[in-house]
């Protein structure tokens, strides 16, 4: 059984464009299916593509299940049955043995900045770095799958 352990946080702006950051990585993705209880995704990259399964979140944790699928695939299963799409640049960057993924969006949700650092379990403690702001992870509305149906540029 998958299982995805992830917290959210909102970065701090000023320390975040100070930071030298490796290349990123664009990612465009879309979802065949978008339910509170769980969400059918497809993503690509340039060289990848990637089917993924996820339940509905328990505090944070919820069931996953990825599978790399061929690229040309991924990119009809988009242009063919994807509800909805965003995208966006992700950073890796590592921090006190941690692997941290920034996503900075573009499109609808422009100005939308988050990381994410998945943990092994969810009582794991780990140090934030001094980019890191606030945690989002129960919010709703920072669910990528939510993105997609109300992006960042239409909240009040």
């Amino acid at each position: 059984m998958g299982k995805e352990i992830e917290r959210k946080f909102l970065i701090n702006q000023t320390e975040w464009n100070q930071l030298e950051k490796p290349v990123g990585k664009h990612f465009r993705q879309g979802y065949l299916l978008t339910h509170p209880n769980k969400t059918i995704r497809v993503r690509i990259t340039e060289t990848n593509a990637w089917l993924t399964i996820k339940g509905i979140s328990k505090g944070t944790s919820r069931l996953e299940y990825e599978y790399e699928i061929p690229l040309s695939e991924g990119a009809e299963l988009l242009d063919t049955f994807a509800e909805s799409e965003l995208e966006k640049i992700r950073y890796e960057i590592s921090h006190k043995g941690n692997l941290w993924e920034v996503d900075v969006f573009s499109g609808g949700n422009e100005g939308l900045i988050v990381a994410e650092i998945e943990l092994a379990s969810e009582d794991e403690s780990f140090e934030l770095p001094n980019w890191v702001d606030t945690e989002v992870t129960t919010d709703s509305r920072y669910y990528n799958s939510n993105l997609t149906i109300s992006p960042f540029k239409n909240w009040k």
